[in-house]
């Protein structure tokens, strides 16, 4: 049988919870945790959502005054219950249909400076960039794809007071005309100054890009062609804010052979497992 939470989950023991919190951010849906834990999906739920707040709050008091040099800014897809074009009209008002995960990562230390879950529209790209300059210190070199809301959200979160380029990729057309397995190939980037004075040598989003990877493959709601989509804004808004923590503060970058907080200035340990789930 497995084990019930009540009251913050304090009747679940600490090394489940520590094990669950595991299974998670290796990628592993809800239903597989549950069963290789041994828990009920209830219980993973409920973990999953009371720590992703957590989470969340630790992120927003401590990622701030980041000294960060260049920025850059990505929008990932996913999906709530059904893609846009399948989502039943009562089913709307729930939130379902797609998502889009925003991500401005600092292309030096790799922290993730600031996330957003939303819309891919104007509204959600103005509070994104006025949550990312809320966190930096100092101007920076910021780098966006060719999305045309970061145009004003950028210009109303930082007016001049940063170096600012988009880097607009032109796509070919696909030759067999399908293009679900794979997107059609780029063929050009063109870099195009906006505000500022961005270096040239430094205008990529090759970065964040990468980082889309990672959350591919940490979450496994982003996994594509399968049904471990999420079922509910609130648990895809809480895995990303879990993913995002171990992310920073508790996954060794290979590159850098410290965690992102570490190399940012941020923290000066490679947090534990149990240090993000007493979090919650």
């Amino acid at each position: 049988m497995g084990y019930r939470i009540f009251d913050g989950m304090n009747r679940l023991p600490l090394t489940k919870r520590i094990q669950i919190l595991g299974l998670l951010v290796e990628g592993n849906s809800l239903r597989a945790t549950s069963r290789l834990a041994d828990v009920s999906i209830n219980t993973v739920t409920k973990l999953l959502v009371d720590l992703g707040e957590a989470c969340a709050e630790y992120h927003h008091q401590n990622v701030k005054n980041v000294g960060a040099r260049r920025v850059q800014c990505d929008e990932i897809w996913s999906f709530v219950g059904a893609k846009a074009k399948n989502v039943r009209p009562e089913r709307i008002a729930d939130g379902w249909g797609d998502i889009w995960t925003w991500t401005a990562l600092d292309a030096d230390s790799k922290l993730c400076i600031s996330y957003c879950v939303g819309a891919r529209d104007a509204k959600t790209a103005y509070e994104f960039m006025d949550d990312l300059a809320f966190r930096l210190a100092n101007r920076v070199q910021l780098t966006t794809d060719g999305h045309r809301a970061y145009l004003t959200a950028v210009e109303d979160a930082f007016g001049s007071g940063i170096d600012y380029a988009m880097l607009v990729k032109v796509y070919g057309s696909d030759a067999e005309n399908d293009s679900r397995y794979s997107p059609p190939e780029v063929i050009e980037c063109r870099p195009i100054e906006i505000t500022g004075r961005p270096d040239p040598k430094h205008i990529s989003t090759s970065f964040v890009e990468r980082q889309n990877l990672t959350m591919r493959m940490g979450m496994r709601r982003f996994t594509r062609l399968t049904n471990a989509f999420s079922k509910k804004v609130e648990n895809h808004a809480a895995m990303v804010a879990i993913h995002f923590m171990y992310y920073n503060f508790a996954r060794i970058h290979k590159t850098l052979r410290v965690t992102p907080a570490m190399e940012a200035g941020l923290s000066d340990h490679v947090w534990s497992l149990e240090e993000i789930v007493l979090l919650g």
